[in-house]
């Protein structure tokens, strides 16, 4: 069971029983691998106004939650559904993911896991992807603007002005909506995202290789060079994400691996789109976080 509309007519025969449905394939799932299995679910595609479906610190909350009574020694694997989200909550959630596996922890994508969401796909030992799956350039958003776009700017600005100061009067408007902090705050955020993903690579995905220090480095010149991916919202392919060093592995190299993870992500897909929940943190034991938008009515 992978395929989207079979997964609905299941639902419909077994009478909308959402939840039972997603254990069971997070079940199955788990057998399949001998391994823990979490899932990291956002719903902000299908929410994308709801406060909370990034990556936040109350997160951890359902990363405890699951965690909690598992066999430790089984590894996990993160099947990750995120558009990202903030840099400080992303460092302490791999801190503490790995505090509880150490780098026996795999990132399984099914469909997307941007900017933050691919920072912590790389703080495991391996990602499995399909071809319809993506991860997103790393560079960092500060004060809801691109870090680099915002130093990419003031250089160019500090170029021209320099090379022709007839240009002052064009950019003193532009520069004058940036707080005077803002380009030490955003070389800063560079700087820590930057750090944070090399750190882990290193100690991760290529721990015992003699080259990891160059390997890692490959990778966040291209993750995180925003002049290469050239928006934050670049989506990029399981085979860019090979080509530039990242040890990928295919779903559709396991035809049973595969069924198994789209069926979760399936599942997951539909209870989104069925109710009112916009994150969801469960695992292969039933044991879940749902967070739930709230209607309020006004008489």
């Amino acid at each position: 069971m992978s395929n989207w509309n079979e997964m609905l007519d299941e639902i419909k025969s077994s009478g909308g029983t959402l939840d039972i449905l997603r254990r069971k394939y997070l079940k199955r799932l788990a057998n399949i691998t001998g391994r823990n299995v979490i899932a990291y679910y956002s719903g902000w595609l299908q929410y994308p106004n709801i406060p909370g479906t990034a990556v936040n610190d109350s997160d951890k909350n359902g990363l405890m939650t699951t965690i909690n009574k598992l066999d430790r020694s089984k590894g996990l694997d993160l099947l990750l559904h995120t558009p990202g989200g903030e840099t400080a909550a992303t460092e302490s959630l791999v801190d503490y993911l790995r505090s509880m596996f150490g780098d026996n922890i795999r990132g399984i994508v099914p469909q997307l896991a941007l900017s933050a969401g691919t920072m912590i796909a790389c703080a495991g030992k391996s990602i499995i992807m399909g071809k319809h799956s993506s991860l997103g350039p790393i560079d960092p958003i500060y004060s809801g603007l691109s870090a680099h776009g915002v130093i990419e700017e003031f250089t160019r600005a500090a170029q021209e002005i320099t090379q022709d100061q007839s240009k002052i009067p064009i950019w003193q408007p532009i520069l004058a909506k940036y707080p005077p902090t803002l380009i030490g705050e955003c070389q800063k955020s560079i700087a820590w995202s930057e750090q944070m993903v090399t750190e882990w690579l290193k100690t991760g995905m290529f721990k015992n290789d003699r080259n990891k220090a160059s390997k890692a480095q490959t990778i966040i010149d291209e993750l995180g060079n925003h002049a290469l991916t050239l928006s934050h919202a670049r989506h990029l392919s399981a085979k860019k994400c090979k080509e530039i060093g990242l040890k990928v592995d295919m779903l559709e190299d396991d035809q049973r691996l595969q069924d198994a993870v789209l069926s979760v992500h399936h599942a997951f897909i539909h209870t989104f789109s069925a109710t009112p929940a916009f994150k969801i943190i469960e695992n292969h034991k039933g044991v879940a976080m749902v967070q739930i938008q709230q209607t309020i009515l006004v008489k």
